[in-house]
C-alpha cells in the first residue's frame, strides 16, 4: 500500500534571505511556517521553485529541511525539493533530505539536458529504488522543457515509492487521462493555483500552491470545499482570488509572491540573482489587489 502524503493545500514556501548578509534567515523562515500552520496549510514544500532552489547550496537546503521539520513539529508533512537534471545528484539530495526527517520528496523532471519518456521512467525508477520516502513527481514543462505523458505516469505509478504528481503543464485534458489510466495508484496535485478546483473535480487530491504563501486559510478552504464536493463554494473562492493568483505570476515566480509577503510582513525579502525585484508598475497592481482583499492588516500576522 502506497503512503498518501497529504490532501488539501500544500504551500510552496519562499526562502527568506537576510538583507545584509544574503544568508538564510532561518528565524523568519520559522515565522513563515507558524503563519502557514496557523492559517490552515495542509503541507509545506521546502526548496521548490518558489523557494529559489536553483540558487541554494546543498548545505542551505539541508538546513531548510531540518528547520522546517523541527518547526512543523509533525503538525503537517514537510516535503523536500530534491530534484536535479543529474539522476545521481537527485538520489544524493533525496537521501540527505531523508536524514532530516522529511515526509515527502518533490522531484522535478530533468531540465536542460531533458530526456525521452523512457528516460523519465528510468530516471524516476532509479531514484525511487534508492529512497524510502514517497516521491511527488513534478511536471513543469514551461521551466524544464520536458512534459510527462499520461502513459508515462501509468508506468511510474507502478513503483511503490512514486506516490503522486504535481501537475503544472496546464493541460486539463491530460490530467483527466492520467486519472483514468492511474486511478488511485497516483495522487494528483495541481501545480497551478488557478486550476485547483478543476483538478480536484477530476479526482485530484489538492494543490501545491504559491498563492497560499499569502492566503493559506483561503486556499485550504478552497481545497476542502472541492474535496467535499461543494463545487459552488470552491468555485466562489477560486473566482474571488483569481485576480490575485494571476498577479502572483505577472512576473517570474517567486518575484511577485516575495513582493506580496514584503507588504504583508513589512520587511524586505530579497531575491538572489538572476531574479530581480518586481517592477514598480506590477508592485502597485499587486498592492492594490491585496488592499481590496484586506490582506495588508499586519496585526493578523503577528505569529
Amino acid at each position: 500500500m502506497k503512503r498518501h502524503i497529504f490532501s488539501g493545500c500544500g504551500t510552496a514556501l519562499i526562502t527568506p534571505f537576510d538583507c545584509e548578509t544574503g544568508r538564510l534567515d532561518l528565524l523568519f523562515f520559522e515565522r513563515l511556517i507558524r503563519f502557514q500552520i496557523q492559517g490552515g496549510a495542509d503541507a509545506l514544500v521546502v526548496a521548490g521553485t518558489t523557494g529559489e532552489s536553483p540558487v541554494l547550496t546543498a548545505e542551505e537546503k539541508a538546513r531548510l529541511f531540518e528547520t522546517a521539520v523541527n518547526a512543523a513539529g509533525r503538525k503537517v508533512p514537510v516535503i523536500a525539493g530534491t530534484g536535479s537534471n543529474d539522476t545521481g545528484a537527485a538520489v544524493r539530495n533525496s537521501n540527505e533530505a531523508e536524514k532530516k526527517g522529511v515526509d515527502g520528496l518533490l522531484i522535478v523532471t530533468p531540465f536542460y539536458n531533458k530526456c525521452t519518456q523512457e528516460g523519465l521512467v528510468r530516471h524516476y525508477t532509479y531514484i525511487a529504488d534508492r529512497v524510502s520516502t514517497p516521491i511527488i513527481v513534478y511536471n513543469v514543462p514551461s521551466r524544464t522543457g520536458v512534459n510527462i505523458l499520461p502513459e508515462t505516469y501509468k508506468a511510474l505509478a507502478e513503483h511503490k515509492n512514486i506516490a503522486a504528481v504535481k501537475e503544472a503543464n496546464g493541460d486539463i485534458s491530460s490530467v483527466a487521462k492520467t486519472r483514468a489510466l492511474c486511478g488511485e495508484s497516483l495522487d494528483i496535485y495541481s501545480g497551478n493555483d488557478d486550476q485547483t478546483a478543476a483538478i480536484i473535480a477530476l479526482g485530484g487530491k489538492g494543490v501545491i500552491s504559491v498563492a497560499s504563501n499569502v492566503i493559506p486559510g483561503e486556499m485550504h478552504g478552497l481545497t476542502q470545499a472541492a474535496l467535499q464536493g461543494d463545487c459552488e463554494r470552491a468555485a466562489a473562492i477560486q473566482r474571488k482570488y483569481q485576480k490575485l493568483m494571476n498577479l502572483l505570476f505577472c512576473e517570474v515566480n517567486p518575484i511577485p509572491v516575495k513582493a506580496a509577503e514584503e507588504m504583508m510582513f513589512a520587511r524586505k525579502l530579497p531575491l538572489r540573482l538572476p531574479l530581480t525585484e518586481l517592477t514598480p508598475q506590477n508592485r502597485e497592481k499587486l498592492k492594490s489587489e491585496m488592499k481590496s482583499l484586506k490582506l495588508l492588516d499586519n496585526e493578523n500576522l503577528l505569529c
